[in-house]
């Protein structure tokens, strides 16, 4: 190998022939590792300085290691700065450039760290970032949902179990369900930043270094809320990674259940809901067709992120520490993760602002699959008749207003004390919708005032 190819390899004085097109094309990574520039330069300019600080470079290496730096951030802010795949990555790339407008404070630079801790402490930078800006979006979907909850309130829905008529509920009560999951997904990323948010840099390759650092300056810098103890743990650790994957797949999930719901309630079948025609398409073919394909695809991508879970498990499952090449295979898993959960809850939360309801709808179905029966039995219950008995009772009750074609609250007086002679006129109110929701007014619970005391205690957290 020439000195002219060697020059752009900072490792090149081991090997004796130049790395083939074909491995520089598979081995490198700065197309998709590129978007960590800013925190690989924040990370720099904080290393640079712990090491003027305890007098490993100059004063002056610094000041010109911050102007280069300073000159770089432009470069790539104004779209002039040139990345080159020999360069491999993205750390390579801009320490090239560095050194190129600053010379030797640029050569410098590394001293006292490795690519293996400097990875290790940009890629949770930039986590960290991505969870700092994911969060309020979070939130964001969150406040859609209790819009929508405290203005649907007291409308009343089909409680379903099996996909079945069950008991009704308030479309509001409904819509706080998917506050809750949300509200944990918000816990989980929040202890996931914590856990990602300790400094790797220091660990050097995986031993240390024998230079006088000060680890604990650079996290105060950098906004560390401590270091990696272990230097072997520091530079091969992925836990923060396959955590956030995880707690994202989760959430992930929640909103496929919900899609499935808002597909389900847009069908005309239900007619329960309308989703704004902005988020919706057409067919090629069908003139009257009107496609929820956001919810659609959202409940796709939720298994586009349970496999990038998973990639990130097999590809840390079998390595020996510390740092292994395997581990540039970490990024592109995480960083669409990110975009996929990010760009997800950006367009939730406009859709659910987005949605009308049809009440008649939902209290047409509500007629159809004797949704207060459950009442009736407390009813019985209550007048002194065992549970079991009065359960039984209400489900001949059921069968016979099957029968004829009717609801429970259709049937006559005659007709219920047929199966329950202790019913009295006041069945009535109890087989009533409203009624049914009325009564359950414990904490928790489905009545109009329980959903917006939720809804209040919701928006003071």
């Amino acid at each position: 190998m020439s000195q002219s190819d060697s020059s752009q390899y900072t490792w090149a004085g081991r090997f004796s022939e130049p790395m083939s097109d074909l491995v520089k094309r598979y081995t490198a990574s700065v197309n998709f590792d590129r978007r960590m520039w800013r925190q690989d330069i924040r990370a720099s300019v904080a290393h640079a300085t712990m090491l003027a600080r305890q007098g490993i470079i100059s004063a002056a290496d610094l000041t010109d290691i911050e102007r280069g730096m300073a000159q770089v951030v432009r470069e790539i802010e104004e779209d002039r700065f040139v990345w080159s795949l020999d360069l491999e990555d993205v750390h390579l790339n801009i320490e090239k450039r560095l050194t190129t407008l600053v010379g030797d404070a640029g050569k410098r630079l590394h001293t006292g760290r490795s690519r293996n801790d400097q990875v290790a402490t940009d890629i949770r930078l930039y986590l960290r970032d991505a969870i700092d800006t994911l969060l309020p979006l979070l939130r964001k979907f969150q406040n859609a949902l209790l819009d929508l909850a405290e203005k649907e309130a007291a409308t009343p829905l089909p409680g379903f179990t099996h996909l079945q008529v069950a008991q009704p509920v308030t479309f509001g009560h409904h819509l706080l369900a998917y506050f809750e999951m949300m509200q944990r997904d918000a816990e989980r990323f929040t202890d996931c930043r914590r856990r990602t948010n300790r400094l790797p840099l220091g660990a050097a390759a995986l031993a240390g270094t024998t230079y006088p650092i000060d680890r604990h300056f650079v996290a105060q810098m950098l906004g560390f809320e401590g270091v990696c103890e272990n230097s072997l743990d520091a530079v091969s650790d992925r836990d923060f990674a396959i955590e956030f994957c995880a707690a994202s797949a989760l959430l992930m999930m929640h909103v496929s259940r919900l899609s499935e719901e808002l597909v389900l309630w847009m069908n005309p079948r239900f007619g329960f809901i309308r989703i704004a025609d902005r988020f919706c398409t057409g067919s090629s073919i069908m003139p009257q067709k009107k496609n929820p394909d956001v919810p659609e695809l959202a409940r796709g991508k939720t298994g586009r992120v349970y496999g990038h879970l998973t990639a990130l498990l097999t590809l840390m499952k079998g390595q020996p520490l510390a740092y292994n090449k395997d581990n540039q295979e970490d990024k592109e898993p995480l960083f669409d993760a990110i975009d996929t959960v990010s760009d997800t809850l950006r367009i939730f939360a406009e859709m659910i602002a987005g949605i009308t309801v049809n009440p008649e709808k939902m209290r047409e179905a509500l007629s159809q699959g004797f949704a207060t029966a459950t009442d009736l039995a407390d009813y019985l219950t209550r007048q002194g008749l065992p549970f079991r008995d009065a359960h039984e009772a209400v489900g001949r009750a059921v069968r016979r207003a099957e029968e004829l074609g009717v609801d429970l609250a259709q049937l006559s007086l005659a007709e219920l004390q047929h199966f329950a002679p202790t019913v009295d006129e006041d069945v009535f109110a109890v087989l009533t919708v409203d009624g049914s929701l009325a009564a359950r007014k414990h904490l928790g619970g489905t009545a109009p005032e329980q959903v917006l005391a939720a809804i209040a205690r919701a928006r003071r957290a």
